[in-house]
């Protein structure tokens, strides 16, 4: 937080410049002005919250500036800006500002409106707040004071608030001629002026074109529906109208598969009946042909993850059921062991489908990164990709081909398990032309010279087995055009092998130059060593070697053992046999 006050401090110098009086009068570029704040305060990353802090302040800060406040810290006095005090432009900013604070509020409820389905009523409390703002700076831009450009630009933006207001009261009458109304103005306005502004105002109608033929559909024109999966396919409809045309997609497909029941792959047909497959299933075509249109890799990759996630969601469905069927299966007492059921066939079926467009996903990233790679290899200071990355894609795709050969009711099925393993072949012979690559990279030159071999046998393994299925190479990467290119690489790999062994021998007199003996012991031989006039010359070892030497004696004492010792009986004093007579003396002492 602190640091975007930092930052609104450093930027609020340029963008008072905006706002500045011209000499037709009072003007403000509203469109910019509002742009560059959203960009720069949260809206960059969906974060309406961020924004909505940030027009707080600002409103704050103009007030304080202008000397408008309202009121004190003690007592509320309400002020409205005039035509009669607008000798400012920023009174217009001030309004603008209020009515951005509005329609970001209501944007932030509109995302927690997911969760928590009140606060719609709030969300619609705050866009009629913001229209009503709008509104408000449309009335103050009639002044004569103010010029053209920025009474136009008002009536846009009052459009566009207003449109958003009936769009989401579902008013799609008064929101398509809103929004036709903002479009026209834009349209007007970046064919006046500069390049740089054109552009905003081109951005601001592709952002409106998808509500409008939204709106459309829901009149009841149904060609506009084409003109969304259009939009869709170039990414256009971000934000609300992204969930509004999925939701619209999925309705359309909702109706029409009532009439599907049944759907039939590898020479068997399976039934249908639950819903959620019959959508993905019927939605099928439509996405690879989407995937297949796609202008950039960026929209094709949306479309990628969005219908994987629906893969997934139909697979999990199938799955509930397969439990359910289990239970039934094991109350009944006919149980058909060795056949596959249709559900499980089906759910083998979205399986297949899931694991072949993982495939083609990661086979278009795969090409991507290729043709970045030859960029970066022609230019050197340029960083890009490393073969390494291609050798992961590569490893996920074999991954998918060894879960397809697993899949239950397709173990008898010969031709499908030469089709995978003939996939398998193919996408090896890359994995293994990238791994060569990065060992080349390494200067790893008989390591790469294998692995190149080892692509041909791979290579010429595909060409053996693919004379019985031609058309499965046809979607498969082209196995000749590797071959080549692995034959001109092996060419380049033993000039470059050659000509670093000549260059070997330099590089050994250089390590004997750099001998890590120390000086004392080689005085007797010269060697130019650059190392003894530096900082830490090698002169004696320190600390020094340990070395052997004798160890002490340690003397036993052997002889102890035959040692005869003298008798020593005459010093040992012997007991007398005196009787009672003796004890008597004893007790009394006598014989002491």
């Amino acid at each position: 937080m602190a640091a975007d006050k930092q930052n609104e401090a450093k930027l609020s110098p340029t963008e008072e410049n905006k706002e500045n009086i011209q000499e037709g009068g009072l003007g403000l570029e509203i469109l910019q002005i509002i742009k560059e704040s959203q960009q720069q305060h949260g809206l960059r990353h969906g974060d309406y919250q961020r924004y909505r802090g940030y027009c707080s302040r600002r409103l704050r800060r103009l007030r304080k500036t202008l000397g408008f406040k309202m009121g004190n810290r003690h007592k509320f006095v309400g002020k409205k800006v005039t035509v009669e005090i607008l000798s400012d432009s920023r009174y217009l900013l001030l309004v603008l500002m209020e009515a951005e604070r509005a329609w970001s509020y209501a944007m932030q409820l509109k995302q927690e409106a997911n969760t928590e389905p009140r606060k719609k009523f709030h969300l619609l409390a705050r866009l009629r707040k913001a229209a009503k703002h709008s509104e408000k700076l449309e009335k103050l831009c009639e002044s004569p004071r103010v010029d053209a450009k920025t009474k136009l630009e008002a009536q846009a933006y009052t459009a566009y608030l207003t449109g958003m207001v009936h769009f989401e009261l579902q008013k799609w009458k008064l929101a398509m001629e809103a929004f036709n109304k903002c479009k026209t103005i834009y349209e007007k306005l970046a064919s006046a002026f500069t390049e740089e502004l054109a552009v905003l105002y081109r951005q601001r109608v592709d952002e409106i074109s998808p509500n409008i033929r939204y709106c459309a559909y829901n009149i009841g024109d149904q060609n506009a529906i084409n003109d969304l999966m259009q939009m869709r396919l170039t990414g256009g409809g971000g934000g609300m109208m992204a969930e509004k045309l999925e939701a619209l997609i999925t309705q359309a497909r909702t109706k029409q598969a009532a009439t599907m029941s049944e759907v039939e792959w590898r020479g068997r047909t399976v039934p249908v009946k639950i819903d959620k497959a019959r959508i993905f299933l019927l939605g099928l075509a439509d996405n690879e042909a989407a995937i297949a249109q796609a202008v950039n890799e960026e929209t094709k990759e949306h479309l990628y993850e969005t219908l994987l996630a629906e893969c997934r969601d139909t697979i999990q469905a199938v799955r509930e059921e397969l439990k359910s069927e289990a239970k039934q299966r094991e109350r009944s007492s006919d149980n058909e062991s060795g056949k596959v059921s249709n559900l499980q066939f089906l759910h083998s079926y979205l399986t297949y489908i899931k694991l072949c467009t993982l495939v083609k996903r990661n086979e278009s990233m795969a090409h991507t990164l290729q043709a970045k790679l030859k960029e970066t290899g022609a230019d050197e200071n340029k960083r890009g990709p490393r073969p390494q990355d291609l050798i992961r894609l590569y490893d996920i795709i074999l991954q998918s081909l060894a879960e397809l050969s697993t899949l239950q009711g397709l173990e008898d099925d010969h031709t499908f398990q030469k089709e995978v393993s003939l996939k398998t072949l193919v996408y090896k012979a890359y994995r293994c032309f990238f791994i060569a690559q990065s060992y080349v990279l390494v200067k790893k030159w008989s390591e790469a010279l294998v692995l190149y071999e080892r692509v041909l046998k791979y290579a010429k393994e595909v060409q053996s087995k693919a004379k019985s299925l031609n058309s499965i190479l046809k979607d498969l990467p082209d196995v000749q055009e590797l071959i080549a290119e692995v034959s001109a690489e092996k060419y380049s790999l033993q000039a470059a092998a050659i000509l670093d062994t000549d260059e070997a021998p330099e590089v050994n007199s250089q390590q004997q130059v750099k001998d890590n003996t120390p000086l004392c012991e080689h005085l007797d031989n010269f060697h130019l060593d650059k190392t003894l006039v530096g900082k830490h010359p090698n002169l004696v070892q320190f600390p020094p070697e340990f070395q052997p030497i004798p160890c002490k004696p340690l003397f036993f004492d052997l002889a102890l053992n035959h040692v005869a010792f003298p008798p020593l009986d005459d010093k040992v004093e012997q007991k007398g046999k005196g009787g009672l007579t003796g004890y008597i003396k004893g007790i009394f002492g006598f014989g002491s």
